[in-house]
């Protein structure tokens, strides 16, 4: 249920964690659930550990195709939230410094929109290493440094501590035991031709009319509001092409 101050604090748009069913936070939404859509495979009928679960959307998600799914964040709101509306999913409280689990216990491990938030990511990543089994898979979304925040090294997001242009990504990986596959998220032709209505993007639109803004007070124009709530997850593309121009970098990571 979204509650009024989840609608909120969801308003926001910081980039931050989204939650489904606001019409206002559907392109954020719909960016992410792209991401989850194309990693799925990854997931058939494997252990998954999700490494900051969010919401839950996307862990409950990957329940749908995975044997088993271990949802993981540190708010406990928030696992409380997922453990009730999610309960194909096991949810613990942790903080990623350290994976409560065994070495080589687990077959993927999701980390989606989360490793620019970490202090410590190459502490993560050699835990991702040690609880995956080999040959098990990291599963890596994360902004792409070179749009998301472009001719900046430090973020503007006050909530990331470490943005990551497609090469840093793919040396953090390979430096922490992994094989990469780098791929990258864009927009699509239908969205593209949407943007071309709003000025050119779709995001700058958006920010325009929530920037300055008290969270969730900001009046959206009826035409950009109505577009925001038709974006669909399929208006989204992942692929290898012109990794540094895409939105969000998508890897997947295989333990050495």
């Amino acid at each position: 249920m979204i509650t009024p101050a989840t609608r909120s604090e969801a308003l926001h748009l910081t980039g931050e964690r989204t939650v489904p069913g606001i019409p206002e936070e559907n392109y954020w939404f719909r960016r992410h659930e792209a991401a989850y859509a194309a990693l799925l495979p990854h997931c058939a009928g494997a252990t998954v550990l999700e490494a900051g679960c969010g919401e839950g959307y996307g862990a409950g998600l990957i329940a749908t195709r995975a044997r088993w799914v271990l949802a993981l964040d540190y708010d406990v709101p928030t696992t409380e939230h997922v453990a009730r509306r999610y309960p194909n999913v096991s949810v613990a409280r942790a903080n990623l410094a350290y994976l409560p689990l065994r070495h080589g216990s687990v077959d993927v491990i999701a980390n989606f929109q989360v490793i620019e938030h970490l202090w410590d990511q190459d502490g993560f990543l050699a835990e991702c290493h040690r609880v995956l089994r080999p040959g098990g898979k990291l599963l890596v979304t994360t902004p792409n440094r070179l749009t998301f925040t472009p001719d900046r090294d430090t973020p503007l997001n006050p909530y990331h501590t470490r943005e990551l242009a497609p090469s840093e990504l793919d040396g953090l990986l390979r430096t922490a035991g992994f094989d990469v596959e780098l791929l990258g998220l864009h927009h699509g032709a239908g969205l593209r031709a949407v943007e071309r209505q709003h000025g050119g993007s779709i995001i700058d639109a958006q920010l325009d009319v929530v920037m300055g803004e008290l969270p969730g007070q900001a009046v959206w124009p009826e035409a950009l509001l109505a577009d925001v709530a038709a974006i669909r997850a399929e208006d989204f593309t992942v692929h290898a092409d012109d990794l540094d121009a895409s939105l969000d970098l998508v890897a997947v990571a295989v333990r050495a």
